[in-house]
């Protein structure tokens, strides 16, 4: 995916060890898994709503190379409620979730991402890291397939489940305005 030298990067992989990345396509909204180059699983997710841009306040998807800083969430329930990095103890329900018409839900589990292209998204007002970009689970009523989130990228809930435990921090994410690759 992306030249060895990079130093925002992980090293590669040792000796045969299996090499996991993540791409994210905007036009298409979903999200593939692959692992040696070859696709393992593909996703269909909501990126934000205001489109792709990198600003800080924008409430829009990044776009570029960046990394899974940090995986959060391991082995809550299903549906836990996140606020800030944080289980908040509730478990969204459908009252719950009818009780905040319109809020951006983040459940189950989180995959915190770092920009890894210093200017475009790492450091100053486009860090992908501060501005809280994520991964994360979303109401399993949401909608995948269009924009809909304020910047992070939602997937349904067993979708982010099964993502988590496939990779670990350091895995290279790019997200791009281009279609996936046949």
């Amino acid at each position: 995916m992306w030249g060895a030298a990079d130093p925002f990067l992980p090293q590669p992989a040792r000796s045969g060890q299996p090499v996991k990345s993540i791409r994210i396509s905007i036009p298409e909204q979903t999200l593939e898994l692959s692992e040696n180059g070859s696709v393992l699983r593909r996703y269909r997710i909501s990126t934000a709503k205001n489109g792709a841009g990198e600003k800080y306040g924008s409430f829009c998807t990044p776009r570029g190379r960046h990394i899974v800083r940090a995986k959060i969430g391991g082995g809550t329930p299903e549906n836990t409620v996140f606020v800030k990095r944080r289980p908040t103890g509730e478990i969204l329900t459908p009252a719950l979730d009818a009780s905040s018409p319109g809020r951006d839900w983040m459940l189950t589990r989180i995959l915190w991402l770092s920009g890894c292209e210093p200017g475009f998204n790492r450091l100053g007002d486009v860090d992908t890291m501060r501005r809280y970009i994520y991964i994360h689970g979303s109401p399993d009523s949401r909608t995948m397939g269009k924009p809909g989130s304020i910047g992070c990228i939602r997937m349904h809930n067993r979708d982010v489940m099964e993502l988590f435990d496939l990779v670990e921090p350091g895995t290279p994410v790019e997200i791009t305005e281009s279609p996936a690759e046949s």
